[in-house]
């Protein structure tokens, strides 16, 4: 059996607005209001990010240096290695120690006995100088009766003191910041800027709509109310009798409402309530005023510019950036004081710390053999530094 074709189905009709109700009382108007203000306020957010023109690419954002991976990166696995190496030396010292033995060099007779004790020991002692020195830059935090405290968390103030003064006045000043405002010219291209979003905002069909719909809206609830209405007679008659003051005005005023007092009244609340009965010519005027605003502020234009130069020079004068990082500095405790001084140095002193093993190894030897140890020493400083020298005349850097 065919199927009868399935009628389409009904198509709602447009909800018509409901009828604007009178604010009740002077307060209800005053809530009304408010609210008016914030959708009005609401309304020019948006129109003005739909008109405000794409942002410019960001600058690309500085991504850290890699860190250099040369020698000394290289060599500090293995340079981590050197204490626990030491201390195993020293411990099989008491195993055996060439006892009784002896070498010859350059003529010389070597007694070995007792070498390794003493190698060992001077680069415990070299390690463990330069570790007890980093350490005691930042431990401990806090003064201890004994101890002490350490050089950074004691001299906590003068490092934010002297780390603040040194970007302030070599990174970031105020001078600095007026000299890159007015190289680019910023201030000059947010006028026009702000030129094209005003045109664009006020010759948006859709903005002008909307105001005047809000406007409507807010005519009809405040104005069309009784309590308001009451509340405007007194203020306005009370504005007339200030404004006509004690002169001939004055009395022929009085005059007036002693001979007429309700005739005076009936018409200020006739004129009141005439106001929204002529909404419709008053939004009518409402293009005509827009069309002008845009006119107006590029007439001024300059006027605008010198004002937003001075309003924003005047800021940065007033910006005290030795101060401002002064202040934020000086919330860090000592931890976050070690690690910001920890996030750059800490690689170089561990390299440090290790490499006083090393040096205090080699060092036994001048304990040991004086003498040779010396000239071995001075003639390896010797050829290394030639090797460099001529390296760095070959490379050029």
């Amino acid at each position: 059996m065919p199927q009868e074709p399935s009628s389409p189905p009904p198509v709602p009709e447009p909800d018509t607005p409901e009828p604007a109700v009178p604010a009740a009382s002077v307060p209800e108007a005053r809530e009304i209001t408010r609210a008016r203000a914030r959708d009005l306020r609401d309304l020019l957010a948006r129109y003005v990010r739909r008109h405000l023109p794409p942002r410019p690419p960001a600058h690309p954002r500085i991504e850290e240096p890699p860190r250099l991976v040369g020698t000394h990166a290289r060599l500090l696995p293995f340079l981590r290695l050197v204490p626990l190496l030491l201390a195993l030396l020293f411990g099989f010292s008491f195993v055996w120690d060439f006892p009784g033995m002896t070498a010859t060099a350059f003529g010389r007779t070597l007694a070995l006995d007792g070498l390794l004790r003493i190698l060992s020991v001077s680069g415990l002692i070299g390690f463990a100088t330069n570790w007890l020195a980093i350490t005691m830059l930042f431990h401990p935090r806090r003064k201890r009766p004994v101890f002490g405290q350490g050089l950074i968390p004691a001299q906590r103030e003068r490092i934010v003191y002297r780390l603040a003064r040194a970007v302030s006045e070599e990174l970031i000043n105020e001078e600095i910041i007026k000299q890159k405002i007015e190289e680019h010219e910023i201030i000059p291209k947010y006028r026009e800027m702000a030129l094209r979003v005003t045109r664009g905002v006020i010759e948006d069909p859709g903005f002008r709509t909307e105001l005047k719909a809000l406007t409507a809206d807010y005519v009809e609830r405040v104005l069309a109310s009784e309590a308001v209405r009451r509340r405007l007679n007194e203020l306005i008659v009370q504005k007339i009798e200030e404004h006509a003051g004690d002169g001939l005005g004055g009395l022929a005023l009085k005059a007036y409402r002693f001979l007429n007092e309700e005739d005076f009244k009936r018409r200020i609340d006739r004129a009141i309530h005439n106001l929204p009965a002529s909404l419709d010519a008053v939004l009518d005027e409402f293009d005509h005023l827009l069309d002008r605003v845009p006119v107006l502020i590029e007439a001024r234009a300059e006027d605008i510019e010198a004002w937003a130069t001075r309003l924003v020079l005047g800021f940065v004068e007033n910006l005290d950036v030795h101060t401002m990082i002064m202040s934020n500095m000086m919330q860090y405790d000592e931890r976050r004081l070690e690690d910001l001084l920890k996030k750059t140095t800490n690689e170089q002193l561990n390299y440090i710390k290790y490499l006083g093993g090393v040096l205090g190894f080699f060092g036994g030897l001048v304990i040991w053999e004086p003498l040779l140890a010396l000239a071995a020493f001075g003639a390896l400083g010797l050829l290394l530094w030639t090797v460099d020298a001529a390296l760095f005349r070959l490379t050029g850097r």
